[in-house]
């Protein structure tokens, strides 16, 4: 199911020419400049993360020996993700390093809020005066006063642990505008919101996109598709628009937008009509006797009376009825149906934003979508699609906190019980109307001024320091959000900071080490530095470093009991280092890092530096078929639907073939077709993959009079949200129709 790494591999074929590791630390080229001389310009090569989208794809820093200057930026030929090849994303990041225009000091506001005047403090000055206000608000037991709003993380959970540190409700994020319908779908089938397809050995490819897997999530993704075809899959893109990833296909398929769940029923029809199913697969892994209990109670509990009424729920959905949805022929509907069938347990699928972020309903469609996966198989197969813990690892740190214990109702509103992720975009509304008060506020690598919808009412409310106390901006780059801050201080682009980063790029599991790459030069000269300002430029800080200092600032007698948390594990009772930090992990957390190290005669740490990357699994596959492992003193009792519950009732497990198995992160440990969630908070009507007719859908558009539906989810798939207009290379390649 699953193979331990035990080596370090290259990437072959067109990266074998990339440098080998052994001349990593003495790089030879000819400076492209100097032609037609021939002038030998020696590098160091440091690995590190990109940080233009989510993939954490690996780059290699090209740091010139004489000036420890970022020459350029390729990609890292060792990491199991990217393997050695970017997108233009990741090489760009030296038109960010190098933009004239980036923030290179901490800056406060000296008029207004919005006016536009600016002084330069030190990191002292800030970090006090934030660190007290926050001290004054937990002190005054008023928690959720405190907020953290990202829009691209980059990392994995470290800023989770700052917030849990202070025992706040902190956090908040942009998913909601984003891809959390889409997520919300796969949530309520596999327990978690991610889907790692495997497209390099899948038989057939059905992406619901806007020129998704080139676009943002993954450029992985796209290498193993393009892999895939070379290998006979055929590839189905539902996409309005011509974009790339529709001009590779073999069947583009233009739904009219939020009609996609009536062609993907319809294909789960004529699955279930022809028997063309993994009976199997869907008896043992589905919670077919809840669906029964609830819904058909009249019918015997079997699993011949589960698929009789499936096929009477699902009878609707006619090619010919989809066909009125989608306006897509049903004759297409019935040729992709054959795809699908054809794939068997090696179909990948996969929808981020697009049709699920844009429709009412959307999130049906990823109900709709993962439908097929289940009814042929292809979950946890080879060729299929997993859930995306299968194949991320996050690695736990030191000193752990325990979970907080308030709920703030401004992120996580009581009225929206089943939002998936905060309800951010709403914010500025909830605190005009609800009264609610921010004494701290950081907005990182995020500009809903732009980005989310009515800007204004955000700067209504950014503007306004009876609503917003103070607005720390942690940014690289000036942005309309950044504008109505207090301070504006400056944070690193990805080759200038430490995080941990592990993606489901593919099926197997690595964990990357994004670091700053003049730092670990300097190093390796000879001349080490302990704060990443002395190597950045100006005093470009990190977050890694700049969260300790503040969480020490607000509590440094530890009577609030956050100080605890940043003590070293090696050095008790002193602040922890953003290295100790990384070393404990690597040390403790990562399985097979310190073994591979130590074949090296290298310290976990150390190789990390050394690599950027360790590959801990290859082919992870059907993971959900681990034994799950029972205590002495199991009192743990398999029920009639196969479960494994504890002695609470809390299922644990699933029991098949005569062995107890973890399953999936679900409440029944099952793929759920029918959802107890949705049913029990409310919504019966949608427990089980349906279609809800878009609020755009062409029945209430007088398309005589020419009006018609806009799709709001494209993006330029080079740019990078807002934080790209200083990348030059990246705004000469945009264009209008990627």
């Amino acid at each position: 199911m699953s193979k331990s790494n035990s080596f370090v591999r290259p990437a072959t074929g067109p990266n074998s020419t990339c440098p080998p590791v052994e001349q990593w630390d003495d790089w030879v080229e000819y400076d492209s400049r100097a032609w037609p001389r021939r002038v030998q310009k020696r590098y160091m090569l440091v690995p590190t993360l990109c940080f233009n989208c989510e993939a954490a794809c690996g780059l290699l820093a090209y740091v010139d020996k004489e000036t420890l200057e970022v020459r350029k930026l390729e990609g890292n030929p060792v990491h199991p993700g990217s393997r050695g090849r970017n997108c233009a994303k990741g090489p760009a990041t030296v038109n960010q390093i190098n933009a004239p225009d980036r923030i290179l000091h901490p800056m406060r506001r000296a008029g207004a809020r919005g006016e536009g005047r600016w002084e330069r403090v030190t990191w002292d000055s800030a970090l006090d005066d934030i660190a007290a206000r926050i001290r004054k608000a937990l002190v005054e037991k008023r928690p959720n006063e405190v907020m953290y709003h990202v829009g691209r993380p980059g990392e994995d959970g470290y800023v989770q642990r700052i917030l849990q540190a202070w025992g706040i409700d902190g956090h908040n994020s942009h998913t909601n505008v984003c891809s959390a319908a889409a997520r919300t779908g796969y949530a309520f089938w596999m327990g978690d919101d991610r889907p790692s397809p495997d497209y390099a050995n899948a038989r057939t490819i059905l992406l619901i996109s806007a020129h998704l897997e080139t676009g943002h999530y993954f450029n992985p993704h796209a290498q193993r598709i393009i892999e895939g075809k070379q290998r006979g899959a055929k590839l189905i893109v539902f996409d309005v628009r011509l974009s790339n990833t529709a001009s590779v296909a073999d069947h583009w398929v233009t739904p009219w937008p939020g009609s996609e769940a009536a062609i993907l029923l319809a294909i789960a029809k004529i699955l279930l009509d022809t028997g063309r199913i993994n009976r199997a697969f869907v008896e043992t892994w589905v919670n077919w006797r809840d669906y029964l209990a609830a819904l058909r109670p009249d019918l015997p509990v079997t699993f011949d009376a589960f698929l009789e009424s499936l096929r009477a729920e699902y009878a609707q959905y006619t090619p010919e009825f989809a066909e009125a949805e989608s306006l897509v022929p049903a004759a297409t509907i019935r040729e992709l149906a054959e795809e699908v069938a054809r794939a068997g347990t090696a179909l990948s699928t996969h929808i981020w934003r697009s049709a699920a972020a844009g429709n009412e309903g959307g999130w049906q469609i990823a109900r709709a979508v993962f439908l097929l996966n289940v009814l042929t198989g292809s979950v946890g197969s080879v060729g299929g699609v997993s859930p995306n813990v299968f194949h991320k690892l996050t690695p736990a740190p030191f000193a752990k906190p325990p979970a907080q214990d308030s709920w703030n109702t401004l992120t996580w509103p009581e009225d929206y019980p089943l939002a998936h992720h905060e309800m951010s975009f709403a914010m500025p509304h909830l605190m005009r109307e609800r009264g609610h008060h921010l004494e701290v506020y950081f907005s990182r690598v995020y500009n809903p001024v732009w980005t989310n919808p009515d800007g204004f009412t955000w700067i209504e409310v950014l503007r306004d320091e009876a609503m917003v106390g103070c607005h720390v901006a942690l940014t690289p780059t000036w942005s309309e959000t950044a504008w109505w801050a207090d301070y504006v201080l400056p944070m690193g682009h990805g080759s200038e900071r430490h995080d941990n980063q592990s993606q489901e790029t593919h099926a197997g599991t690595w964990v990357g080490f994004r670091q700053p790459v003049t730092r670990v030069a300097r190093e390796r000269l000879g001349l080490p530095v302990d704060d990443t300002r002395l190597s950045n430029p100006g005093e470009v800080w990190e977050e890694g470093e700049f969260w300790i200092e503040l969480s020490w600032r607000i509590d440094p007698d530890g009577s609030l009991g956050i100080r605890k948390y940043f003590e070293s594990p090696y050095r008790p009772g002193e602040k922890v280092s953003i290295e100790e930090y990384y070393r404990w992990m690597f040390e403790n957390s990562v399985p097979g890092l310190p073994e591979r190290a130590a074949e090296e005669g290298l310290n976990p740490l150390a190789y990390m530096k050394k690599y950027g990357v360790f590959e801990v699994r290859r082919n992870v596959y059907e993971a959900m078929q681990h034994e799950r492992p029972l205590p002495e003193s199991d009192s743990a009792r398999v029920d009639d639907s196969n479960i494994v519950r504890d002695a609470s009732g809390r299922a644990i497990g699933v029991a098949a073939g005569g062995r107890r198995l973890v399953g999936f992160p679900t409440p029944t440990r099952k793929l759920e077709i029918y959802s107890a969630t949705l049913a029990e908070w409310g919504w019966p009507e949608h427990a089980t993959p349906g279609y809800v007719r878009s609020h755009v859908h062409h029945s209430v558009l007088a398309r005589d009079r020419g009006e018609f539906a806009l799709v709001p989810t494209f993006r330029l798939p080079v740019m990078i949200h807002t934080r790209s207009n200083n990348a030059k290379w990246l705004v000469e390649i945009a264009h209008t129709n990627p």
